[in-house]
């Protein structure tokens, strides 16, 4: 599969192009990727991810395949900063996933809720129908099925034709099962929304607005999930990278 070439502008690091547009350009720009039935694989990047394309060549193709990687991790805002190249703004992919349903309620869409367990999948959707009434929720299924039942999953989706398909499921599996499938989908905008439906479900909480300010979601995210630790150990690894490969980091675009 062909490198994507990007209509934004945008930071080439390791290898993946980083949007630099805002919330609202960012928006626009999916919103007329729908309009135009134009397949997309968002991902909503952070230094975690960027370590593990560093030290998995599979992931590391799934990332650069991409129609469009997001800054999430204030982490990528720093770097892009650093070798001088800023980006507008940190775009969350959870706030992405909601500014994407406004607009899915304002012009009728469909969307395809797929991850986490059964009993989160159902209630987030539960709620998100009383939220956004216009949307067309097309289907809620849970991320636990096999690497045999793919194929099933995907021509379910097929069928039901969304404009919009979200998916949770571990960093591990979310972004490369949608590179791998993405033309087979054929969806406009398909997106990888990690815990956001463990939030939506109650099942987590969201950080605090005041240590969103202070870019510690991760750290409230670890309080939460003292077992995610090990991953969050490639954080300072990621500043220690990209301190170290100042000078080579970047295509300049």
């Amino acid at each position: 599969m062909n490198e994507p070439q990007t209509k934004f502008p945008s930071v080439k690091m390791y290898g993946i192009n980083v949007s630099k547009m805002n919330m609202k350009e960012t928006v626009q720009y999916l919103t007329e990727a729908v309009q135009h039935k134009e397949t997309h694989q968002v991902i909503t990047a952070n230094p975690i991810m960027f370590m593990a394309a560093l030290n998995d060549a599979s992931f590391a193709k799934a990332m650069q395949s991409a129609e469009l990687v997001v800054p999430d991790g204030t982490g990528l805002v720093w770097a892009a900063d650093y070798v001088g190249h800023p980006v507008k703004e940190r775009v969350p992919g959870f706030d992405l996933m909601f500014d994407l349903l406004k607009v899915a309620n304002e012009k009728s869409w469909k969307v395809y809720l797929l991850g986490t367990t059964a009993e989160a999948i159902q209630e987030s959707a539960t709620k998100l129908k009383k939220q956004y009434p216009n949307i067309d929720f097309v289907k809620a299924r849970d991320g636990f099925f096999t690497e045999k039942e793919d194929m099933d999953v995907v021509e379910d989706i097929r069928k039901l034709s969304p404009d919009l398909l979200f998916i949770a499921r571990s960093v591990e599996t979310q972004e490369p099962w949608i590179y791998k499938y993405k033309r087979e989908l054929n969806i406009p905008v398909m997106m990888g929304v990690g815990g956001t439906f463990d939030i939506i479900a109650g099942k987590l909480k969201r950080a605090p607005k005041w240590m969103q300010k202070l870019r510690l979601e991760w750290f409230y995210r670890l309080l939460q999930q003292p077992s995610r630790y090990k991953r969050m150990l490639d954080l300072p690894k990621f500043v220690f990278r990209v301190r170290r490969d100042k000078d080579i980091i970047i295509e300049k675009k």
